[in-house]
């Protein structure tokens, strides 16, 4: 206060404005004497801003579509490993099971981008949460996640339940049951896992034993209120898990929006590519979606939801043309004006 200057506004003592002096240093600012005076004033192009394809491609796959996805990279070594298994041992049980269409039988699954069948995207879910942690790279963790700090139930925490991985089953049952007790929907898993790669990149940390269950709880939470309709209460999960408080609850959910910096934002092309991923995870590890014959019943359901697909499209195409139309009179209205005046 007075003549003293406080530290708030010295340069020398302020990291922001040092990191801002760095931003400028790297990314110098054309000035008019740069450009020809033919040209005039120099705009750069939103396409100059843009990152390149190769920095597209090692972006954050939850926020770019084409960036490949976490869990489909770490399940390659495994998969690997079983179609060398299944080429030594000249059999592929994926054959053997799979059920193959005819010109009088159509084998289809009910599963669409738009409608995934809930309990195979739940065991997808889990299977990619599985190679995550099976091959992580380190056990790099946060003590908001550690469940010994932390712990969901009474029970004691077992000695080794930071070193021993749990098995695809076991991480199926846990996500299972939050979804049946809180009648969560298929497209609620897509995003949680969405939400849980985030955490991971953004948080530079790992999915291990210690923590998984954590993570994933508080990544169902946060899914549950931003995708569905009617969101779940933090006090309803503390129903389900009867040993968990609302105050531990609320603290992990701030944590979680704290470390994904607020971005809780899913594209419809991020959704997709993780479905798809989902599908190609399910196929490389003979979990495919459960397929039935095509008949009368289901064809008109089919063509129902495509019609309905069909009919969104088309509003979506009439609101874009409206709003290109508005902008067109506008700029008639104040061509009129110019001549007007």
């Amino acid at each position: 206060m007075g003549g003293s200057v406080s530290c708030c506004i010295s340069p020398g003592e302020s990291p922001k404005i040092h990191r801002r002096e760095v931003e400028l240093e790297e990314c110098p600012i054309t000035t008019t004497e740069d450009v020809s005076e033919d040209t005039g004033t120099y705009l750069q192009h939103i396409s100059d801003r843009e990152l390149p394809d190769e920095l597209a491609q090692e972006a954050n796959p939850s926020d770019h579509p084409r960036a490949s996805t976490l869990f489909l990279n770490k399940s390659q070594t495994d998969v690997r490993e079983k179609r060398k298994s299944y080429y030594l041992n000249h059999m592929s049980p994926g054959l053997l099971t799979k059920k193959y269409s005819s010109c009088s039988t159509i084998f289809i699954d009910d599963s669409t981008v738009s409608q995934p069948n809930l309990k195979s995207t739940i065991k997808c879910v889990a299977l990619a949460i599985y190679y995550h942690i099976k091959n992580r790279d380190s056990n790099r963790s946060l003590d908001i996640f550690d469940e010994k700090k932390h712990p969901l139930t009474r029970d004691k925490v077992p000695d080794d339940y930071s070193v021993v991985d749990p098995e695809h089953k076991l991480i199926y049952r846990f996500i299972r049951t939050l979804f049946s007790s809180a009648q969560l929907t298929a497209e609620c898993a897509i995003v949680t896992l969405v939400y849980l790669e985030r955490l991971l990149t953004y948080a530079e940390m790992d999915i291990c034993p210690c923590n998984w269950k954590r993570i994933v709880l508080g990544a169902i939470l946060l899914a549950s209120k931003v995708w569905d309709d009617q969101a779940v209460w933090n006090v309803d999960y503390c129903q389900i898990l009867k040993d968990i408080t609302v105050e531990d609850m609320n603290e992990m959910e701030r944590h979680f929006l704290e470390l994904l910096q607020f971005n809780i934002n899913v594209p419809a092309s991020v959704y997709a590519k993780y479905y798809f991923d989902l599908r190609s995870l399910a196929d490389e590890n003979n979990l495919s979606f459960p397929l039935e014959p095509l008949n009368n019943k289901r064809a008109q359901k089919l063509e129902a939801i495509s019609r309905l697909c069909e009919d969104k499209y088309k509003d979506l195409c009439k609101s874009a043309m409206r709003k290109s139309v508005s902008v067109d009179n506008l700029v008639g209205i104040k061509n009129t004006h110019a001549v007007l005046s």
